[in-house]
């Protein structure tokens, strides 16, 4: 298996469908007859619940049902929603509180559900919610990264979820007590609210016995796990589909109350049931993503290498667990904690802190993102303070290629990395030479500029196996292909069919893609961590492997020739001493007039052995208005080594869309909560996303330096370009300011925190 795709960019053929509003959205294809949801939710950060009472509501036009924790208890619901837990430092479980499917004594964020109602219209179910009584002891919020005050949860004494940690802290000390050059500094990591364009939703029927819940997620084996054990049923009495879906980046790969309500409700009624979250009740109830605070501790020796690193994390896990949070700031962390620098004297530290606030899990790079972001802040505050090049410290601290494969710290394999070289590219590509003059050149117009560079790493997750199953012939004339993972805006129909046709000669046209129903494929790993292209489509090379391998004897018999003399060239079988060739589609035509079906269906499973290392260079420049703070990213650079490419078209679109996310977090995405726990920032109005006249053209180019992880040489590009946007933005930003004596900035650089930061920084210069 050592054939690889053939890398044209070829143009999404979804997209058509997408944009001539044909999707097959959630609330699009929902059954005609389905009673419509809506959720009460907590309207208090903290509470005790003293009464509800939802007879009025049950009373009202039109509703068919209203569901409280005990309501569904006594149709034999399970409330207890999974969620992963750690070990902590000691050995010790972490704190695993129970979070309910709907609230049963307590309210611990604003938006919790409480109860759901069904109704004929959407709107007498909202007008039902009207009338519940909902009443309530407040209890003081606990906001912020601190431990201590109100307690959330018997099970978290002074609200700490977890107390974790890995490497060598003795061995840290050791090191930095000999170093050189000690550098110390604290980086935070704003909260967002991801905000995907479509909202999450879902519907819910009875197909001759069995629960199909359709959800507009990130695959369909999990929740359909998760929902076999809340309803109590075998999961092969559970259907889950996952129809188009718009937009995921992490926030919809687990499962959230309202699925398994509904399945519940539609049970009980043997009635279709729906619901689609609104934008607000979004912004509250959606899983947050990032929120947490970073004290640094580097060591640096004499000729100025990175001897000892320490990270010392207090992550926000919002008022629960949510299913992946306590492994992210933790564990996905460490994967890339000491990014592209060799460096062994390590060590990690992370509490985590419960909140009154909407629970925070996966959003674009899960953790990643996160430990770059502290990484490559450190050391361009770490160059600045020892009065060195930030691009040559890099480049001294390195890992060299000759040192590949490179176990890292953390126990974690780099298969092969040549960062050095791609840095070279991204350094012509940046004009970083003519940097000076623009820099003066902004001077004379009363503006500050600044260069920012962040180098990094990312670490391909998620399951490392998956499967695919090619068709001839379901529909027509047509091949099918069936996939294990799950498209949100990817373009995962475009590069799987292409592939697939690079492969096998197959007519890119002739082909469908299947994914998103769990009866017709019965294992998948879903949509996450930057797994699909490298997973999926090694299992597709794997699987026209086992076609060639089953079309061979089958055509050498037609051909009257031995076995070994047919050869597959990628778009036809021949063989030597026959002047006859054949597709693949004319060998399933034979194979199909002579009845032979077992022919007509192909499968294969694979696992890699190791996860591959995207990484590449992001160089921001930014210009900032000092009169009255606004920052404008003017100039961006990105060079990626992401090994070969199927589609450099689509590669160029996911990093696009990568760096805008981490431009708006960096920029202009800020949510807040007051002192009472209601979020402010709650609709488009007060919570700014980033727009067109925000974002820069983007330079983008790679620079392949192929994986060995994989056969096609391939490595995942998903969320590098968030992975690098945030630290190359911030640096600029940092590097802008620096010459006014403002040493610690932090984002989002939104123009009234800069505005506040420049006005005190000529204060204290004054």
């Amino acid at each position: 298996m050592e054939k690889f795709g053939k890398s044209q960019p070829v143009k999404r053929t979804e997209d058509m469908r997408f944009l001539t509003g044909a999707g097959r959205y959630v609330d699009d294809i929902a059954p005609k007859d389905a009673l419509f949801g809506y959720v009460f939710r907590s309207p208090v950060a903290h509470g005790v619940i003293d009464g509800l009472n939802v007879d009025d509501a049950r009373a009202a036009e039109g509703v068919q049902m209203v569901v409280t924790a005990r309501d569904l208890e006594a149709l034999g619901v399970t409330l207890k929603m999974q969620a992963s837990v750690l070990k902590n430092r000691d050995g010790s479980r972490a704190a695993a509180p129970m979070r309910p499917l709907l609230a049963k004594d307590h309210v611990r964020f604003v938006g919790e559900p409480v109860a759901m109602i069904f109704a004929d219209t959407y709107l007498q179910a909202k007008d039902a919610a009207e009338l519940i009584e909902f009443d309530y002891t407040d209890l003081p919020a606990h906001l912020g990264l601190s431990f201590g005050g109100e307690a959330l949860h018997e099970a978290a004494p002074e609200n700490r979820a977890f107390d974790w940690d890995l490497g060598d802290e003795d061995a840290f000390e050791s090191a930095i007590a000999s170093a050189a050059h000690r550098i110390s500094c604290e980086i935070e990591d704003n909260r967002i609210i991801v905000n995907s364009m479509e909202p999450r939703g879902c519907y819910a029927e009875i197909e001759d016995g069995r629960v199909h819940v359709a959800i507009n997620g990130q695959g369909v084996w999990a929740p359909k796990a998760q929902l076999a054990k809340h309803l109590n049923v075998d999961p092969e009495d559970i259907r889950v589909t996952n129809p188009d879906t718009g937009g995921g980046f992490g926030m919809k790969a687990m499962m959230y109350p309202e699925y398994a309500i509904c399945a519940a409700a539609a049970r009980a009624l043997d009635k279709p049931v729906r619901w689609m979250s609104e934008r607000t009740e979004a912004m509250l109830s959606d899983n947050a993503g990032r929120d947490l605070c970073s004290r640094v501790e580097m060591g640096f020796d004499a000729d100025h290498k990175l001897v000892a690193y320490k990270v010392h994390s207090i992550a926000n896990m919002g008022a629960y667990n949510s299913q992946f949070a306590q492994p992210i700031q933790t564990d996905l962390f460490s994967k890339v904690l000491t990014g592209c620098y060799d460096v062994q004297a390590v060590y990690l530290h992370v509490e985590g802190v419960f909140t009154n606030t909407t629970q925070v899990d996966a959003y674009r790079g899960a953790g990643r993102p996160e430990a770059i972001y502290v990484l490559e802040r450190s050391m361009d505050y770490a160059a600045r303070a020892l009065g060195v090049d930030p691009w040559a410290l890099r480049r001294r601290n390195f890992i060299a290629p000759e040192a590949f494969p490179y176990t890292t710290a953390a126990d974690v394999t780099y298969d092969i990395g040549e960062f050095d070289r791609v840095l070279g590219v991204a350094q012509t590509r940046a004009d970083h030479a003519g940097y000076e003059n623009r820099r003066n050149a902004s001077a004379a117009n009363g503006m500050l500029r600044g260069m920012g560079l962040c180098y990094y790493i990312e670490s391909i997750l998620g399951d490392p196996s998956e499967t695919a199953k090619v068709v001839f012939f379901e529909s027509e004339d047509r091949v099918s292909i069936y996939v294990g993972t799950q498209s949100n805006g990817q373009g995962h129909e475009t590069v799987y069919a292409q592939f697939l046709s690079d492969q096998s000669g197959i007519a890119l046209n002739k082909i469908d893609v299947i994914q998103g129903d769990s009866d017709r494929i019965p294992t998948g790993g879903g949509t996450g961590g930057s797994r699909s292209v490298t997973v999926q489509n090694t299992a597709t090379l794997a699987t026209v492997e086992a076609m060639i391998a089953q079309f061979t004897p089958f055509l050498a018999d037609k051909m009257g020739v031995s076995e070994e003399s047919v050869m597959f060239d990628d778009e036809a079988f021949r063989a030597d001493g026959s002047n006859e060739s054949y597709t693949m589609v004319e060998v399933a035509e034979l194979a199909r007039a002579e009845g032979r079906t077992d022919l007509l269906s192909h499968e294969a499973r694979i696992t890699l052995d190791a996860r591959s290392f995207p990484n590449g260079a992001h160089v921001a420049e930014v210009e900032i208005d000092p009169a009255t703070g606004v920052t404008v990213v003017d100039r961006y650079t990105v060079v990626d080594d992401f090994g070969n490419l199927i589609n450099p078209m689509l590669v160029a679109g996911q990093v696009h869309g990568g760096v805008a996310q981490g431009l708006g977090q960096a920029l202009t995405e800020r949510v807040v909560y007051d002192e009472d726990g209601q979020l402010l920032t709650a609709s488009f109005m007060d919570y700014a996303m980033p727009r067109a006249d925000d974002l820069p053209m983007i330079s983008f180019a790679t620079e392949a330096v192929p994986t060995k992880t994989n056969p096609m040489g391939m490595k995942g590009c998903g969320e590098a370009g968030t992975v690098g946007a945030l630290a190359a933005i911030a640096n600029a930003v940092q590097d802008a300011v620096a010459p006014l004596g403002i040493e610690t900035v932090d984002m989002p650089f939104t123009p009234h925190r800069m505005w506040q930061m420049l006005k005190a920084g000529k204060l204290a210069s004054e």
